[in-house]
């Protein structure tokens, strides 16, 4: 029995992949990646319910390097598909090797996404990657060049699929047919993919090119407010921010709050002068309950000390001038 080895996101086409191959006997275990922009839900829910082991493995400080210098580019937003893939796939197929898997799969489909799913964009991927010989996608495998793993009846090629273009019919009319009911909806599993967030990395990687992980995870916090070239805050819109912003803070940088009024928690992160933290102060005690206060208390929390700051409530129409 062959072993393969999926990229699983847990959509409705990579989970048809690894049905298409385990309705031919053959052995699936699924691998899903971590990254500060995709997570692995998805994919434990359809292997929970299709029936095959998955590999969970983070990623997150190598992936972060590549979205900072993709060979191939970005699409449309900050998403280095065809970088992406071709690492994802390097990896699994690092463990293909050490863990004695025959071949790798995914649930790309010729034609789906212009950019990073055309034949040339697929070919470049198994290049890339670096097991070129190893990879096949199931599920338009009929319109693509034979691979060493059919020659090599690794598979049944007859037993694949022939699917292109962007329309999804053809999975939907296989998922009813195969008895896989409620999948998730296709897209928004990629926060590379939407415009907000990429705007938001695009501005932390041009003011800051040595962002770490840490640094990625708090775009997805709150409201962010660019105060110089140095430095930004960012400030919890609700109670889910403020705690997300205290387990995410390193002890160099300033927690921000209001001493005597309810309000949101600040972060400001970077390096900062006096009047970086003036204006910061600022701003969270205008989005507090005193900001309609002539002059409010803000406790600045750095390195353990704790010391006090007067200011008055920034007006709102000067704080969303700053908001990226």
């Amino acid at each position: 029995m062959s072993k393969a080895l999926g990229l699983m996101s847990g959509g409705l086409d990579s989970s048809l992949a690894a049905m298409t191959l385990m309705r031919q006997g053959i052995d699936v275990t699924g691998i899903a990646f971590v990254t500060p922009f995709f997570g692995a839900g998805k994919a434990r829910i359809a292997a929970e319910k299709i029936g095959f082991p998955l590999i969970v493995k983070n990623i997150s400080d190598i992936h972060l390097q590549m979205v900072k210098e993709p060979k191939y580019g970005y699409g449309r937003n900050m998403n280095p598909c065809i970088d992406c893939h071709a690492m994802m796939f390097r990896l699994a197929g690092e463990i293909m090797q050490n863990e004695g898997f025959d071949f790798l799969f995914s649930g790309e489909v010729l034609g789906q996404r212009p950019m990073s799913q055309n034949a040339n964009a697929l070919r470049s991927v198994a290049n890339y990657c670096g097991h070129q010989e190893k990879v096949l996608r199931p599920l338009s495998a009929k319109l693509l060049p034979i691979t060493e793993v059919e020659e090599k009846g690794l598979v049944d090629r007859e037993q694949l699929l022939d699917i292109q273009g962007r329309s999804r019919k053809r999975q939907q009319a296989l998922a009813t047919e195969w008895g896989y009911g409620d999948y998730p909806s296709s897209g928004g599993g990629c926060l590379l993919t939407e415009v907000g967030f990429s705007d938001r990395l695009r501005d932390l990687l041009e003011h800051d090119p040595q962002a770490e992980v840490t640094d990625v995870e708090l775009l997805k916090v709150g409201r962010q407010f660019r105060l110089s070239d140095q430095c930004k805050l960012v400030l919890g819109r609700k109670q889910a921010d403020n705690e997300a912003l205290a387990e995410l803070a390193r002890p160099e940088q300033v927690r921000l709050r209001c001493a005597h009024f309810t309000g949101p928690l600040g972060l400001l992160c970077g390096t900062f002068t006096e009047k970086d933290l003036a204006t910061a102060a600022a701003i969270v005690a205008s989005y507090g309950k005193g900001k309609a206060e002539a002059d409010v208390e803000v406790l600045l929390m750095q390195n353990g000390e704790e010391k006090q700051l007067n200011v008055a409530p920034l007006p709102r129409e000067e704080s969303k001038k700053l908001i990226l």
